[in-house]
């Protein structure tokens, strides 16, 4: 496929065929992915290639804490987990809700773990006040690399998160040391349904000139 292409219908998998994932495929998903940038060019990354069904399921079941936290603050009107505004649901509504695990861990043909050494990472941003960013400078660009080729392979996947509410359980359970972060979990399959267009805004409303209250960046 054409790099813009494949740019353009990378879109999030969540529903996946029973066509199995090929190590042969996997292994040149990551082979190509390993190009992206680092940090340094540091390379800390690590990725869990998880087969195992009860593995998976048990990914599945730690992704309900950080669901039900999800689901209470979206019935409420919240954007979910934003570290900027606090939390107006209770912690006892957060518990009543109901919230199921993450299926797709259990229905992809694998889910690819990737973690990243916090030794090696550059984080700028460690002490302004906010929540820090910069240090997935070395890894995310690895992640959407593993996604843009597996578009490219004819599969697909989505960058979920939500398990890392539980992230010491998971890394109990991955065997995953204590100076590695868990960045992103990859379910990756046959899409039921591969996306041919996705729906993004417009250049100029996601980019200014010279400033961000700049006129909108128009060619």
């Amino acid at each position: 496929m054409e790099l813009s292409d494949v740019m353009r219908t990378t879109g999030a998998v969540r529903r996946f065929t029973d066509d199995p994932v090929p190590d042969e495929v996997l292994e040149r998903i990551l082979d190509n992915a390993r190009f992206a940038p680092t940090g340094g060019n540091r390379q800390g990354t690590h990725v869990i290639v998880i087969r195992d069904r009860e593995t998976r399921k048990a990914l599945a079941d730690l992704s309900v804490t950080g669901a039900r936290r999800y689901t209470a603050q979206v019935k409420n009107g919240e954007f979910p987990w934003n570290p900027v505004k606090p939390m107006k649901v209770t912690a006892e509504e957060v518990a009543a809700t109901e919230a199921g695990p993450y299926l797709p861990f259990v229905y992809c043909g694998a889910v690819l773990v990737v973690c990243v050494d916090l030794n090696v990472c550059a984080a700028f941003d460690q002490h302004l006040d906010r929540i820090g960013l910069i240090a997935g400078a070395s890894v995310y660009p690895f992640v959407w690399n593993i996604l843009l080729a597996a578009r490219d392979e004819g599969y697909g996947g989505v960058l979920a998160t939500v398990t890392v509410a539980e992230e010491p359980r998971a890394k109990d359970l991955l065997g995953i040391p204590e100076d590695y972060a868990i960045a992103a979990l990859l379910p990756i399959g046959k899409p039921v349904k591969q996306v041919r267009k996705l729906t993004r805004k417009p250049v100029a409303e996601i980019a200014t000139r010279e400033r961000f209250d700049g006129e909108p960046f128009r060619a």
